[in-house]
């Protein structure tokens, strides 16, 4: 009986041990990478990316383009770093490029982020119904959300 419920405790043991290194792996996995970028916008709208509203998460709003992808992966056209999205929940990422200094390209709604520093043609992420939005650099330092131009979310879909 002895060796039964020791067996039993090294078992519970391994589990737990086993379910703290899950539990690890599953914080760092997704959020490894430079610190989450915070955007100064020019405009204030009251409903953000991240927001809640009756527990349903907002994904996108007013300077969005929200684009079905079908569970397909955005590309890097360029070489940049794509970072975590400073309070737009944990599916936004922002992406920069010293390509183009005066624009930002934040994107929610995916999942398996790459973040860090990413070569042209290397994978962002993916999603279904994913949000694009392009922020440009104001004079004052703070970025305004203006118009995507297609042929710059094009540029996202197609892997170079």
């Amino acid at each position: 009986m002895l060796y039964r419920r020791e067996t039993l405790r090294g078992w519970i043991k391994g589990l737990g041990l086993l379910g703290l290194l899950a539990g690890l792996g599953a914080c760092s996995g997704a959020r490894d990478g430079p610190a989450p970028r915070h955007i100064n916008l020019y405009q204030d709208w009251s409903l953000q990316p991240g927001d809640r509203i009756a527990n349903y998460q907002v994904h996108s709003g007013l300077g969005d383009v929200a684009l079905d992808i079908r569970g397909n992966r955005l590309y890097m056209p360029f070489a940049g770093q794509v970072q975590a999205a400073s309070g737009h929940g944990d599916d936004c990422v922002v992406v920069s490029s010293p390509e183009v200094p005066a624009y930002l390209f934040r994107f929610c709604g995916l999942r398996q982020t790459r973040l860090g520093d990413r070569h042209q043609g290397d994978t962002v992420g993916q999603g279904d119904i994913v949000a694009f939005a392009t922020l440009r650099r104001q004079a004052d330092g703070t970025w305004a959300m203006v118009e995507p131009a297609k042929e710059m979310i094009e540029q996202f879909l197609a892997q170079p």
